[in-house]
């Protein structure tokens, strides 16, 4: 039984004090009326001043009767708690629920978590008619964030809706209570983690890593497009490229001085940035600027099927000279099929692949050194490519599926829903590889170029490849 239904059918007290003062105050007003009657009704108006008083009298009692009922005998409301953030944007406890609204029913069914973000008006008031819309539906407030403007705060939550909620019966009833410019994402168990935490952890990626800082852009920002441009070209023209130090965030896009050179480009066209987005934004940028290029230096000997060993690691631009010498030892086939066409000045090429800030590389070299392999993983906006280029003495010897496989493997690990490669029809070795990835794959040919793409967001993460190479314990 609860405490509820306890305190509904224990009796209640008699409270005889109570009683003798009414039957007090009855006689002393019985007095009193005697009193009054005897001078009123020898006046030439007297009955009709006790009349006037008998109504009055009646009126009264009718009046203090009614009053009694609904305030002194009146049970107390039932207590109801309702979970959510307060005023401040701060995660609470219990809270007793608005006067006239009753508790949630805890929702049957599966639940879901949804990201929403709204802009309501800066006034007491506002935030708790939202949380109270929101307690209507049944939709728990995991987490909330607030980002003032100049008029009006943004308000970003973590919701848990019930399934059967439609998102525009959500959206419509946000609007209702005062939300405007409302966007909702599904969100998943990542997204659970507290914005602090998230942060420091996107920080700690960043600093051991020059090749994170798009990656944690994208996690910090969400569903959005990130470009390096670089000062200069490959082709070694100033691109003309270029960003105050400070930034520009113009609403939905934000340029931030890439410190390699050229500029950072982040575009959210559903969603206008906050300004507080764009300082944490800004703050990752300086981090990575103020450490300079770092490339994580683990490695990973394998022994290939003939008994050779080769090491696999991860490769910068302190390894373009040795790039440059092996792609002069690449035959002109083995150049056309990575590149579709003549390369030349592949060391202005192979400077802007080896660049962190432009994807990840791995190196593959032998026992004595000597560098005969290259894979790229490419960041393409959206989307994200793979590469690779095997000197021709060291082709057909599973290098290449290698390669790919821990590719593959780094874009998983980087939240990439798809990895694509760009050949020819011609190069079977680059097909064989991709199809052995096991993973589904889109072919899609124009004009004899073949572009393959492998889908990672229909896998589970146990079935991907796994992981790179500096994931390893460091030699």
């Amino acid at each position: 039984m609860t405490d509820a239904t306890s305190a509904k059918s224990a009796p209640r007290p008699h409270h005889w004090r109570r009683d003798v003062i009414e039957l007090a105050a009855l006689f002393t007003a019985v007095a009193v009326a005697d009193a009054i009657a005897n001078l009123i009704g020898h006046q030439p108006d007297g009955p009709y001043l006790l009349i006037a008083s008998a109504v009055a009298l009646t009126a009264t009692a009718a009046f203090h009767t009614w009053w009694a009922r609904r305030h002194s005998h009146a049970p107390p409301p039932p207590e109801a708690t309702v979970t959510g953030p307060d005023a401040a944007g701060e995660e609470t406890g219990p809270a007793a629920a608005p006067t006239g609204v009753p508790a949630p029913a805890a929702a049957p069914g599966e639940t879901v978590l949804w990201r929403m973000r709204t802009t309501v008006r800066d006034a007491p008031g506002s935030l708790a008619a939202l949380c109270t819309v929101l307690a209507r539906h049944g939709i728990d407030i995991l987490t909330l964030q607030t980002h003032p403007l100049a008029q009006g705060t943004v308000d970003e939550f973590l919701l848990r809706v019930p399934a059967s909620l439609p998102p525009q019966q959500l959206t419509h009833a946000v609007s209702a209570a005062g939300g405007s410019s409302t966007w909702t994402e599904r969100a998943d168990a990542h997204d659970l983690v507290d914005a602090p935490t998230r942060v420091l952890g996107l920080a700690t990626r960043t600093a051991l890593d020059a090749a994170e800082l798009p990656l944690a852009l994208r996690q910090l920002l969400g569903r959005c497009t990130i470009h390096s441009l670089p000062a200069v070209s490959v082709t070694g023209r100033a691109t003309g490229e270029t960003a105050p130090v400070e930034g520009v965030l113009e609403e939905t896009v934000m340029r931030l001085r890439d410190p390699s050179g050229g500029v950072i480009t982040v575009e959210r066209p559903h969603l206008p940035f906050t300004p507080t987005e764009f300082a944490r934004a800004r703050a990752l940028v300086e981090l990575d600027a103020r450490l300079g290029p770092r490339v994580p230096r683990g490695e990973q000997v394998l022994t290939l099927p003939e008994g050779n060993e080769i090491t696999v690691r991860r490769a910068d631009r302190a390894d373009l000279e040795a790039a440059v010498a092996m792609h002069g030892r690449c035959s002109e086939q083995t150049l056309r099929l990575r590149y579709h066409g003549p390369v030349r000045e592949a060391d202005r090429y192979l400077d802007h692949l080896l660049s962190p800030r432009f994807g990840r590389t791995l190196a593959v070299q032998t026992a004595s050194g000597r560098l005969v392999a290259l894979g790229h993983l490419l960041w393409d906006g959206d989307e994200t490519e793979v590469a690779l280029l095997v000197e021709d003495e060291w082709q057909r010897r599973g290098i290449g599926s290698e390669l790919l496989a821990r590719l593959v493997a780094m874009a998983g690990e980087a939240g990439c829903e798809s990895v694509y490669a760009v050949t020819q029809a011609s190069n079977t070795g680059m097909v064989a590889a991709m199809r052995a990835l096991s993973l589904p794959l889109d072919y899609q040919i124009e004009e004899g170029t073949l572009v393959i793409t492998a889908r990672l967001a229909s896998i589970p993460a146990p079935s991907l490849p796994p992981l790179p190479p500096y994931e390893q314990a460091e030699r």
